[in-house]
Protein backbone atom coordinates (compact mmCIF):
# COMPACT_ATOMS: atom_id res chain seq x y z
CA UNK A 1 0.00 0.00 0.00
CA UNK A 2 2.95 2.24 0.58
CA UNK A 3 4.38 1.75 -2.70
CA UNK A 4 1.28 2.65 -4.30
CA UNK A 5 1.14 6.02 -2.58
CA UNK A 6 4.63 6.94 -2.49
CA UNK A 7 4.82 7.66 -6.29
CA UNK A 8 1.49 9.99 -5.90
CA UNK A 9 1.49 13.72 -5.69
CA UNK A 10 0.49 15.34 -2.30
CA UNK A 11 -2.84 16.49 -2.86
CA UNK A 12 -4.09 12.77 -3.88
CA UNK A 13 -2.75 11.80 -0.69
CA UNK A 14 -4.00 14.21 1.40
CA UNK A 15 -7.07 15.73 -0.53
CA UNK A 16 -8.65 13.35 -3.24
CA UNK A 17 -8.62 9.81 -0.80
CA UNK A 18 -10.12 11.57 2.27
CA UNK A 19 -12.82 13.33 -0.24
CA UNK A 20 -13.92 10.23 -2.13
CA UNK A 21 -13.91 8.29 1.68
CA UNK A 22 -15.96 10.72 2.93
CA UNK A 23 -18.18 10.28 -0.63
CA UNK A 24 -18.58 6.93 -0.04
CA UNK A 25 -18.63 6.66 3.58
CA UNK A 26 -20.22 9.32 4.77
CA UNK A 27 -23.67 8.59 5.08
CA UNK A 28 -22.14 5.88 7.29
CA UNK A 29 -19.91 8.13 9.19
CA UNK A 30 -22.94 10.70 9.30
CA UNK A 31 -25.49 7.49 10.93
CA UNK A 32 -22.54 6.84 13.55
CA UNK A 33 -22.37 9.95 14.58
CA UNK A 34 -25.79 10.15 14.85
CA UNK A 35 -25.92 7.38 16.72
CA UNK A 36 -23.66 8.35 19.84
CA UNK A 37 -24.83 11.76 20.22
CA UNK A 38 -28.71 10.18 20.21
CA UNK A 39 -27.26 7.65 23.22
CA UNK A 40 -25.29 10.13 24.97
CA UNK A 41 -28.34 12.41 24.96
CA UNK A 42 -30.35 9.58 25.96
CA UNK A 43 -27.90 8.67 28.77
CA UNK A 44 -28.05 12.33 29.84
CA UNK A 45 -31.94 12.54 29.86
CA UNK A 46 -31.54 9.01 31.98
CA UNK A 47 -29.20 10.31 34.89
CA UNK A 48 -30.87 13.34 35.32
CA UNK A 49 -34.12 11.83 35.88
CA UNK A 50 -32.84 9.11 38.16
CA UNK A 51 -31.19 12.00 40.36
CA UNK A 52 -34.33 14.03 40.07
CA UNK A 53 -36.38 10.49 42.03
CA UNK A 54 -33.37 10.06 44.03
CA UNK A 55 -33.67 13.85 45.18
CA UNK A 56 -37.56 13.95 45.57
CA UNK A 57 -37.44 10.62 47.64
CA UNK A 58 -34.70 11.81 49.93
CA UNK A 59 -36.83 15.00 50.51
CA UNK A 60 -39.93 13.16 51.19
CA UNK A 61 -38.78 10.56 53.46
CA UNK A 62 -36.52 13.15 55.30
CA UNK A 63 -39.76 15.55 55.85
CA UNK A 64 -41.70 12.16 56.84
CA UNK A 65 -39.22 11.32 59.46
CA UNK A 66 -39.56 14.75 61.03
CA UNK A 67 -42.55 14.66 60.85
CA UNK A 68 -42.61 11.55 62.99
CA UNK A 69 -40.55 12.96 65.56
CA UNK A 70 -43.58 15.32 67.04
Amino acid sequence: MREIFAGLPWWVKWVAVPVIALVVFGGLIANVVGFVIGLLFKLLIFVALVGGLIYVVRKFTAGSASRGDW
